[in-house]
């Protein structure tokens, strides 16, 4: 036990040094570490690179505009298959009737995904991309990895070229979802059909080159091993060395609800601990975003003492994450008082991190 201690206090003294960790180290810690150690090394990170008492929000909308989806993710209980009479696409005039709504209410992101419908090809999307663009001053942070990866490959395009071409549409970012674990084994078991964890990498990848930043996600809690979790990490590390292009980071635990994985999800305890090894590996990416809405508004107040800087997004609508028993929905001053009450100053901002007030 002592040499175990003496192992977190040198990986204490790295962190404060600004040093990075390699992938054994950060093992030990999620394995050995106290929460009251993770914390302290998190904190330091985040303090690191945010100086200022400033907890930021980001006033925005999820449009789910099809539950379409044939890759039958065992986590998922939003899909319909194709042909199913509870399958949707919204009509242009649904998802613009959305967008205003969130306007009136002064918000500046639109968070749109879907599922890999095999109607829809790429004139769809610049269809849709160009008409919100050319009606709203909205930021369109849109399409999933997986979502891009399979149009280009319906649209019979490259990938470079599927970009290049939602980007002239109006696409201005990517969200991190469908990354899951960016590992063969657990992707293999959860979600079989969907890309690998190296053509999400690629997509990324190529996305960055183009100009077009996304976040990144990490959903745990599906049986896989602590191991695993950091070779996700130390993955989305590798690939901001080379890139540069993830502007967030943001964990959270898989939820139970009535899918075919019945997994374990995750406790507050394991939350804690994972968003505070996230901040703590991911030394160049510079916000970690609270997952509020998985775990709680109470567990996302008390991230922010685990390297979290980022409450988020005022989510109005959520379709794929959310169930009967986990529904944390919070409105604009719920969020802005949570981060008060934490002792910080809640400021919001736009998807790209500029501060709006």
């Amino acid at each position: 036990m002592a040499e175990s201690n003496g192992r977190i206090e040198a990986m204490a003294e790295k962190v404060e040094a600004g040093e990075r960790l390699r992938f054994d180290e950060g093992v030990e810690l999620f394995e050995q570490a106290t929460l009251l150690e993770l914390s302290a090394m998190a904190d330091c990170v985040r303090w690191r690179l945010h100086p200022e008492p400033v907890v930021t929000y980001v006033i925005g909308r999820n449009i789910n505009y099809t539950n379409v989806c044939w890759v039958r993710c065992s986590f998922c209980a939003f899909y319909r298959l194709p042909g199913s009479e509870e399958g949707y696409v919204l009509s242009k005039e649904q998802i613009c009737h959305k967008i205003q709504e969130l306007i009136d209410l002064g918000g500046t992101e639109v968070l749109m995904q879907g599922g890999l419908h095999p109607g829809l090809k790429i004139d769809y999307y610049e269809d849709l991309f160009s008409s919100i663009k050319a009606s709203y001053p909205i930021h369109l942070h849109a399409l999933s990895a997986a979502e891009i990866i399979y149009i280009s490959k319906i649209s019979k395009l490259s990938l470079k070229d599927a970009l290049r071409k939602l980007k002239a549409a109006g696409l201005d970012s990517i969200p991190g979802a469908g990354a899951e674990l960016l590992v063969d084994e657990v992707r293999d078991r959860v979600s079989p059909l969907k890309d690998t964890p190296a053509e999400w990498l690629n997509l990324m990848q190529t996305a960055h080159e183009l100009g077009i930043p996304s976040t990144a996600t990490m959903m745990y809690g599906m049986g896989e091993t602590l191991a695993q979790r950091v070779e996700h990490l130390t993955k989305v590390r590798d690939l901001q060395d080379r890139t540069g292009g993830f502007t967030a980071f943001i964990p959270w635990s898989y939820q139970p609800n009535g899918d075919e994985l019945r997994g374990c999800g995750g406790t507050g305890y394991d939350y804690l601990r994972t968003v505070a090894v996230s901040r703590i590996m991911l030394d160049n990416v510079k916000n970690m975003q609270a997952s509020w809405l998985t775990m709680g508004p109470k567990i996302g107040q008390l991230s922010l003492q685990y390297g979290v800087n980022d409450f988020g997004s005022t989510i109005l609508e959520e379709n794929v994450v959310t169930t009967e028993t986990t529904r944390h929905l919070m409105t604009l001053d719920e969020i802005r008082r949570h981060i008060d009450d934490a002792g910080f100053v809640a400021k919001r901002r736009n998807t790209r991190y500029q501060l709006l007030e």
